[in-house]
């Protein structure tokens, strides 16, 4: 039976295209268990995905599962690797055709740095926007100074940003307000930071060594509140008001059930008021990109 109300979680899909993730002990999923992932997605109410060109096999393991269930056909969204050539019609048709689908729910740039670049091809895919092939432009930022550019750019619909227990409104200030404030559609990534916060604290990689202390607070707010960490992290960022959808990857069919029954989670003000009081000084050892 299907879900009659849409999700907040957006479904991120790397783990379906390559080997993702700190925490992730399995692998790159299979494609039998990515489509048996899609359809529960999409029978309990998630109804977007998240991918991108350099996410392996993502694609075509999308557009093999909307050609086998035409019927239960997602919004894609999907990231440009780089773009610096005048092909931007024929790269969307490409990408159109690997996922089966018509029209793209957005187009995103990987990075700031990447969208100032290729400014030059902004009015081809503006172009690609008014004839129905793209319904929104967006950004993957880090910093709130990149957040602050995007605010002010009438081009760009949508920003997706880091978001989670660590990396918090402590960190981001009222920078989100702001731009929900421009009509701007905010999608926050990282809500599990790859698993980080899953970690053993003893673990001797070098990011658990750097955040040890952060992650032990995690873990006594965790038991403090009687609350699952999976249940916290996914429920702060779900809470969030100024934060349109979450977007969260899993690495098998048991995680997904289980993040989708955390869309339940009820935060207390007061667990809410210890995360925020968790202060990372060095933005920088959230980012996975520097691990």
């Amino acid at each position: 039976m299907l879900k009659a109300t849409e999700s907040k979680i957006i479904l991120g899909t790397v783990q379906m295209g390559i080997n993702y993730g700190i925490n992730n002990t399995t692998g790159k999923i299979t494609d039998k268990d990515s489509h048996s992932i899609l359809e529960y997605a999409f029978d309990n109410g998630i109804k977007t995905l998240d991918t991108a060109k350099v996410y392996g096999s993502a694609h075509s393991v999308i557009g093999e599962f909307h050609k086998n269930n035409p019927h239960k056909k997602f919004k894609v969204i999907t990231k440009f690797p780089n773009i610096a050539d005048d092909n931007i019609h024929v790269k969307i048709d490409i990408y159109l055709n690997e996922l089966n689908i018509n029209k793209l729910y957005a187009i995103l740039f990987h990075s700031y740095s990447n969208y100032e670049e290729n400014k030059n091809n902004l009015n081809s895919i503006i172009k690609l926007k008014k004839i129905g092939k793209i319904k929104y432009i967006g950004v993957s930022v880090y910093t709130n100074e990149e957040i602050e550019k995007t605010i002010l750019d009438k081009n760009i619909d949508i920003i997706q940003m880091p978001f989670n227990l660590l990396d918090n409104n402590n960190l981001r200030g009222n920078v989100i307000e702001k731009a929900k404030s421009k009509g701007k559609i905010i999608h926050s990534r990282s809500a599990l930071l790859q698993g980080l916060f899953f970690k053993n604290i003893n673990d001797n990689t070098k990011v658990v060594k750097n955040l040890k202390n952060e992650i032990e607070l995690i873990n006594k707010i965790s038991l403090r509140d009687k609350i699952s960490i999976l249940k916290m992290a996914l429920g702060y960022c779900l809470k969030q008001k100024n934060i349109d959808n979450v977007i969260v990857g899993v690495d098998s069919l048991d995680q997904l059930i289980h993040n989708i029954e955390s869309e339940n989670t009820i935060i207390t003000d007061n667990t809410v008021k210890s995360i925020e009081s968790i202060l990372i000084n060095n933005p920088n050892l959230l980012n996975p990109s520097r691990w």
